[in-house]
């Protein structure tokens, strides 16, 4: 099996070091290339062609916002941005410009091993800290708005897709949407992990959505879940 390649791109070099060292750890891993601004991961993602690209948000020249959606627009890589989530706004902005997952900078090694291993095999690995604060917020406002104002109606095309959807697959959606693994969602719809993976691929495909993130926000938007706290 190829191993994952995977760029970094921070401007602080220190932390580009840091995380070169940990990701060179993994056998299934290569590191190949770094990048000191998001202009620089653009280039370096076009010429050198990653799986992954571990993404800092705040960069000179180009942000990790922008960046990220350039990247995710002219290649198939996928963006893991790292963050000390002190801007809400770009974390937002970050998951429209097509991001699969975020972890903060003070997470564990063996997290951000595994946020480059699910990102690379289509999943996303969100650090538990901010996952519904991102999608919540980011799909319904503040959560304060959120706690005061109805859903907002539907747009015409959440509405087509949830008509796509068959009765099995939003289900499968749903229960992504509440932070369950493939495994866990098998076990809970009493199918099989392939099955699963099937509905799941549908899903995006009809939602017109990249990963499991956008597609857990469309849940949230299309009113599938609750965007308030129980």
């Amino acid at each position: 099996m190829s191993p994952i390649r995977i760029l970094i791109c921070d401007d602080q070099a220190l932390i580009r070091s840091s995380l070169e060292l940990i990701l060179g750890t993994e056998e299934s891993f290569e590191v190949v290339g770094t990048a000191a601004d998001g202009q620089g991961a653009v280039d370096a993602t076009l010429k050198l062609r990653p799986d992954v690209v571990l993404m800092d948000i705040q960069m000179p020249v180009l942000d990790g916002v922008g960046a990220t959606a350039q990247i995710t627009a002219a290649t198939e890589a996928k963006v893991v941005v790292l963050t000390t989530f002190d801007r809400d706004d770009y974390l937002f902005a970050a998951i429209d410009a097509g991001a699969s997952g975020f972890l903060l900078k003070n997470t564990e090694p063996e997290m951000i091993i595994q946020a480059v291993q699910a990102a690379a095999g289509g999943q996303a690995l969100l650090c538990p800290e901010v996952t519904l604060r991102i999608i919540r917020r980011g799909t319904s406002g503040t959560e304060e708005q959120s706690a005061a104002a109805p859903q907002p109606a539907l747009s015409p095309e959440d509405a087509r897709v949830l008509g796509e959807l068959t009765n099995r697959e939003r289900e499968v959606l749903i229960k992504l949407a509440s932070g369950l693994s493939n495994a866990e969602i098998a076990v809970a719809l009493f199918v099989s992990e392939a099955t699963v993976k099937t509905h799941l691929s549908n899903v995006l495909a009809k939602a017109g959505v990249r990963d499991r993130v956008q597609a857990v926000v469309f849940a949230y938007r299309a009113g599938l879940i609750p965007s308030t706290e129980s």
